[in-house]
């Protein structure tokens, strides 16, 4: 059965043939190695004020969706950014552009990094792609209908801030109980998909005189029967109508009239004062979620080395994605991108684990630290 799945899917995509990347770590023992393999990008581990980062990637659409930044300087701390983009790859970039100096510019002021300065942020960074969209609209529509998930984790000052449009997923792990105790899971952020009963219930609460809000369609909820998410950045075309017309493709187009916006841009934030037995946060993508739930990803980074838990993480989400199809793992990532998105989705994971000593001092100490996913395409 395996080889003619193998033969029809390499007849629609092609088949990538994978090689260690000339920059790919040259031992196990090189913790803070970055690799690229075919689809799959990683960085084992850093250093940042917060404590170790880990960082990986997995292709699987033909243009890659998933953006992240990590940026661990002053006066911002430690910030965590993960955008998942939809309907193409615009929104997410240019949020993973803009939003880390639109956070410094909003905790510029005296109190620093506060919820107030990240919704700032986000504001800022939505107003400035709504404003690209309006100057774009005429000449290229299709502007108006990509958006993004975000996530975005900020440590300063020894509180976590996490903020979330969408269904990306924020998960502690943390200790109970005595001496080396139980490595428990905690999901920190709120999603935002109408699959959820009480999003839609919110969405049906937001907008009393459209019974259409949400629509079951193929077996899934969606917003008017179109996307899974309620709020994001981007998609303008559910904000404004002046970007709803026949200038975009018919299977975004809202038929009925509205007259407040459809969707929202308006994060989910919690702060938490961090303690001693919270020791790792997992920040992922909806497709690691997809495969693997918040307790058995806790206990694969609890169970294993520091370096290379992003990797490890994706690397588990890609097996069960493959036994989910009765395929083998190896065979899987042969498959190339765009057909790799008929088994899984781009999933991208960062790992932080918190150093309490360093945290205790404050965040100006610490190594000052930059990463963006380096795949382009």
């Amino acid at each position: 059965m395996l080889g003619p799945l193998l033969r029809f899917l390499s007849a629609c995509g092609g088949a990538w043939q994978t090689s260690p990347a000339p920059n790919a770590p040259a031992s196990p023992a090189d913790s803070s190695a970055e690799g690229h393999d075919g689809l799959l990008w990683w960085r084992d581990l850093a250093r940042c004020a917060a404590g170790d980062l880990s960082a990986a990637l997995v292709q699987a659409n033909q243009v890659l969706e998933d953006q992240c930044r990590l940026h661990s300087a002053p006066p911002l701390g430690t910030v965590l950014a993960l955008f998942d983009g939809h309907a193409g790859n615009r929104a997410a970039r240019f949020a993973c552009d803009h939003f880390v100096p639109n956070l410094r510019d909003a905790a510029s002021g005296p109190r620093g990094v506060t919820e107030d300065a990240i919704r700032g942020a986000f504001a800022a960074t939505e107003g400035a792609f709504i404003a690209e969209v309006a100057r774009q609209f005429e000449t290229q529509p299709d502007v108006a209908t990509v958006g993004s998930c975000c996530l975005v984790g900020v440590v300063h000052d020894r509180t976590l801030f996490v903020a979330n449009l969408g269904d990306s997923r924020a998960v502690l792990g943390k200790k109970v109980g005595r001496g080396n105790g139980q490595i428990v899971a905690e999901q920190l952020s709120s999603e935002h998909n109408a699959n959820m009963e009480d999003v839609r219930q919110e969405l049906m609460a937001e907008h009393p005189d459209d019974p259409q809000i949400v629509a079951l369609k193929h077996g899934v909820w969606r917003v008017k029967g179109i996307i899974q998410v309620s709020r994001s950045l981007g998609d303008a075309y559910l904000k404004d109508t002046k970007f709803n017309t026949e200038l975009i493709k018919p299977k975004f187009r809202v038929s009925e009239p509205f007259s407040r916006p459809i969707m929202s841009a308006d994060p989910s934030i919690v702060s938490r004062s961090l303690q001693p037995s919270d020791c790792f946060v997992i920040f992922a993508s909806d497709g690691l979620w997809e495969h693997l739930s918040n307790q058995e990803a806790v206990e694969i980074v609890h169970n294993n080395q520091r370096a290379g838990s992003a990797k490890r993480l994706i690397k588990a989400a890609l097996q069960e994605a493959a036994r989910k199809r009765e395929m083998r793992y190896s065979d899987l990532m042969r498959i190339d991108k765009k057909v790799r998105r008929h088994f899984h989705d781009d999933i991208t994971v960062i790992v932080l684990f918190f150093n309490h000593d360093l945290l205790a001092k404050d965040n100006a100490h610490g190594q000052p630290l930059s990463i963006r996913c380096p795949l382009d395409n």
